[in-house]
């Protein structure tokens, strides 16, 4: 997700569809969309699935449990249900969101055309209620919280953080090292965060926070990305 803005409620918003054929959300005043103009689902997976997910697996093989931040238009969790039913691999999955995307733009975005995964599936994902659990497979449990991340506060923790947050431009107090002091209190060891951003100072503060950082190949358009690890000291 490429420079992102945080949504408003007055600003004109339109469905484009990206380079691989997937639709995203452009925020016109902004001039900015929710995932990248090289492809909505090519940047999901490359940063969130492969460098991610399959990631962990290597080394993990037990149920896992994931974070994101930022719940967006729900296609990282799509994608990672997919993988969970494609693997049979037991994934609990809790997402926050603090402005939740319309119904009538989840209506128009096209991911099913692309995916495995029904519309109506996925519109129903959107529609699902706050703080439940709630069952999309026989293999992935969902929770969506409402609410800004800097006040999550619940004790769990896991093994994998899609941070996916809004640029710093827009939200840089989730930048900050308050919010990687965060990220490492909710990692397991061993456990990892993915995100497309490698903002010097948050790469910085990742590193004064107790994490293993290193640069790693980006998805399409984009030359690097960051993959933090909670290592012992």
């Amino acid at each position: 997700m490429q420079n992102k803005k945080k949504p408003q409620n007055n600003q004109h918003r339109k469905i484009l569809t990206t380079a691989d054929g997937s639709k995203s959300i452009y925020i016109e005043a902004e001039n900015v969309q929710y995932h990248s103009k090289h492809g909505a689902i090519l940047e999901a997976q490359h940063v969130f699935i492969h460098s991610g997910l399959h990631f962990i697996l290597q080394n993990n093989s037990k149920p896992i449990s994931i974070f994101e931040m930022g719940l967006g238009t729900g296609l990282n969790c799509i994608l990672t249900a997919i993988e969970a039913l494609k693997n049979n691999m037991h994934i609990d999955y809790t997402a926050i969101e603090a402005f939740p995307v319309k119904i009538e733009e989840v209506e128009q975005l096209n991911f099913h055309q692309h995916l495995p995964y029904t519309k109506s599936d996925f519109l129903n994902l959107h529609q699902l209620d706050f703080g439940s659990k709630h069952l999309l497979n026989q293999y992935f449990s969902f929770t969506k919280i409402y609410g800004l991340f800097e006040n999550y506060k619940q004790g769990k923790t896991f093994d994998l953080v899609y941070f996916d947050a809004f640029g710093a431009n827009a939200q840089p107090e989730l930048w900050t090292k308050k919010i990687t002091d965060q990220l490492y209190r909710m990692i397991n060891w061993q456990g990892i965060m993915v995100t497309y951003s490698v903002k010097g100072s948050f790469r910085r503060n990742l590193l004064e926070s107790g994490f293993t950082v290193e640069k790693i190949g980006g998805p399409p358009g984009k030359r690097e990305m960051l993959r933090a690890i909670k290592t012992p000291c």
